[in-house]
């Protein structure tokens, strides 16, 4: 249901658990086959299928060498780091990270992620309020740059 100001006074009292369907996501990268969204992105990207209405999980990697393109969103994303290491241009800084940091991307910054190996891959687990934003009125907006070489070569 849709609720609008004038409903207001439709405030429920108590909650009430509503269970899902699906409360899980078998095998995410094995079963999340996003080629138009992957080549899109320029690189690996496992949407967790979950029917979350406020946060998304998204499961993403970097081969040796390789980089996101460069883009900006007007949803936060907090980022671990699972396995290798590399680098975010966030703005105008460049943060390092390694296996087992958190980092933080904030709302409609120019950033990118890149994986400095040259024979490990990356991955790690990004979470976004991108949901929430859709749910309140299409509010998640996204924007792709021209892929440019790193400035910190």
């Amino acid at each position: 249901m849709n609720y609008s100001s004038k409903d207001f006074h439709r405030t429920k009292k108590t909650i009430e658990v509503e269970y899902p369907e699906k409360l899980t996501h078998e095998q995410v990268l094995k079963s999340a086959k996003n080629h138009d969204f992957e080549s899109e992105r320029g690189h690996q990207v496992g949407i967790v299928d979950l029917p979350s209405k406020t946060i998304s999980m998204t499961i993403g990697g970097l081969t040796p060498g390789q980089a996101t393109n460069r883009h900006r969103h007007s949803y936060e994303t907090l980022i671990y780091v699972t396995k290798g290491s590399g680098y975010s241009e966030i703005g105008d800084k460049k943060i390092l990270w390694k296996q087992g940091d958190a980092i933080y991307v904030p709302i409609w910054s120019w950033h990118r992620h890149v994986n400095d190996s040259s024979y490990q891959d990356v991955e790690y687990i990004a979470c976004e309020n991108t949901p929430l934003l859709q749910n309140l009125g299409g509010l998640a907006l996204r924007e792709e740059a021209a892929p440019e070489e790193p400035s910190w070569n």
